[in-house]
C-alpha cells in the first residue's frame, strides 16, 4: 500500500472512533432524559451530547461546558423578556439580541453565542413556563453525558493525542512533496499547481496541530486520569512544535524545486522522492525510536549526495539545494537531534547521531498501536 493511501486510511480510521462515541452519547442522553423528565420528547438532550462532543479530542470537555453556558444565558434572557413584555415578535428579537450581547460580553466562542440565541428563541417562541426548564434539564443531561465520555470514559492520552496530530501533519507534507516530485519528473505544470495548493493547504493541518498542542495542556490540567503524564506530554508538545518549521521548509523546497530548470529538476527528483519516503515513514509512527533513527540516517545520506550532484552550479539549483537542506535540518530536529548539531551536520553533509527515545505511550496505547495496520514504516 502506498504512503498516500496509508495516510488516507489512517485519517478515516481516526475519524470513525469519535463519530461512534457521538452516536453512543446521543443514544445514552436520550434514554436518560426520557427516564428523568416528564416530557415525552427530550430531543435536545441527544442533540446537546452530539454538539458538545463535536470538537477536537482534548477540547470536548470545554465544548460541553460552553454549550451549557450558552443554553443558560439564552433561557435566562428569554424568561426575563417574557416576564417583562410577554410574547410576540418584538420580545423574540429583544431576547435573542440580549442573549447574544451577554454571550459576547463573556468573550466566549461561537458555540456559546449559537446556543444562547437558540435558547432565547425556544423560550420566547414556545412561551410556556416549562419550556425553559425542560431545555435546561436536557442540556444538563446532554452535557453531562458528553463530559462522562470526554473526561472519564474516553479521555485522550495527551502524548497519543499529539502523535495523531503529528501523523496528520506529516502525511500532508508528504502528500504535497509527492505531488511536487511527480511534477518534476513529468514536467507537468498542472501537477505543479496542485502540489503548491496542497502545501499551502498544509497550513490548516499545522493550525490543527497548534490547537492540539494547546488541548494536550488542557487534558493534563482537567483530566484526573492523565495528571502523571505532565513531563512526557511537555516533551512531546515541544517536539511537535518543530513541525511548524518543517512545514514551512517543505513549502520553500517545493517552490524552489519547481522554479529550477530541467537539468536541476532531474537532479532534484530522486532527493525529493527520498524525503517524501522519509516523511511517510515517520507519519506511520512518529513515536517509534527506530523510525526516527532511520530517518536521521536517510536524511544525512540525501544531504551528503548534494555536494557531488552538480546541483549547485546554477543559481536556481543553489536555491533548491538550500531548501532541501532546510527540510533536512528540520527533519533531524523533529527526530530528536539538537538544533545546533542538526544545522552543522546538514551544512557539512555528514554526521552520526543516536536519537533519544521519545516519550513512551502507556501500555494500552502501545498495544493498540501494535495492532494498527499502519504501524510499520513504509
Amino acid at each position: 500500500m502506498s504512503g498516500a493511501a496509508g495516510g488516507s486510511w489512517r485519517r478515516a480510521a481516526a475519524a470513525a472512533w469519535p463519530l461512534l462515541q457521538q452516536a453512543a452519547a446521543a443514544t445514552l442522553a436520550w434514554w436518560i432524559a426520557r427516564a428523568l423528565g416528564d416530557h415525552d420528547d427530550p430531543f435536545f438532550a441527544p442533540v446537546a451530547a452530539v454538539v458538545a462532543l463535536n470538537a477536537s479530542r482534548g477540547d470536548r470537555g470545554r465544548n460541553a461546558l460552553r454549550l451549557l453556558l450558552g443554553v443558560l444565558v439564552g433561557i435566562v434572557a428569554g424568561e426575563v423578556v417574557l416576564a417583562a413584555l410577554g410574547g410576540g415578535y418584538g420580545s423574540l428579537a429583544l431576547a435573542v439580541f440580549a442573549a447574544l450581547v451577554v454571550a459576547r460580553l463573556l468573550d466566549e466562542p461561537r458555540i456559546v453565542l449559537a446556543q444562547a440565541g437558540a435558547g432565547a428563541v425556544l423560550t420566547v417562541a414556545v412561551g410556556t413556563d416549562s419550556a425553559g426548564f425542560y431545555r435546561v434539564v436536557d442540556a444538563l443531561v446532554g452535557a453531562g453525558v458528553a463530559l462522562l465520555f470526554s473526561q472519564l470514559l474516553f479521555t485522550p492520552e495527551p502524548v497519543a493525542l499529539l502523535r495523531r496530530a503529528e501523523t496528520a501533519a506529516l502525511d500532508r507534507m508528504a502528500a504535497g512533496l509527492e505531488l511536487t516530485c511527480d511534477a518534476l519528473e513529468r514536467g507537468d505544470e498542472r501537477l505543479a499547481e496542485r502540489a503548491m495548493t496542497a502545501l499551502r493547504a498544509m497550513r490548516d493541518g499545522l493550525a490543527d496541530l497548534a490547537r492540539t498542542r494547546q488541548a494536550s495542556t488542557s487534558v493534563i490540567r482537567y483530566s484526573i486520569a492523565w495528571r502523571f503524564r505532565t513531563a512526557p506530554s511537555a516533551r512531546e508538545r515541544e517536539n511537535a512544535g518543530h513541525l511548524d518549521l518543517l512545514g514551512g521548509s517543505c513549502l520553500m523546497l517545493a517552490r524552489t524545486a519547481l522554479a529550477a530548470g530541467p537539468d536541476e529538476r532531474a537532479l532534484l527528483a530522486p532527493a525529493l522522492k527520498e524525503i517524501t519516503a522519509i516523511l511517510h515513514a515517520l507519519a506511520a509512527d512518529p513515536g517509534d525510536q527506530a523510525a526516527r533513527q532511520r530517518a536521521t540516517e536517510r536524511v544525512l545520506e540525501v544531504v551528503g549526495g548534494l555536494n557531488d550532484s552538480g546541483l549547485e552550479t546554477e543559481a536556481a539549483g543553489r536555491d533548491a539545494a538550500a531548501g532541501l537542506r532546510a527540510v533536512a535540518a528540520d527533519l533531524l530536529v523533529f527526530a530528536g537531534v539538537p538544533a545546533e548539531y542538526a544545522v552543522a551536520a546538514v551544512r557539512e553533509g555528514a554526521g552520526r547521531f543516536e536519537v533519544p527515545e521519545p516519550p513512551r505511550l502507556p501500555w494500552p496505547h502501545r498495544l493498540a498501536r501494535l495492532r494498527h495496520p499502519f504501524h510499520k514504516s513504509d
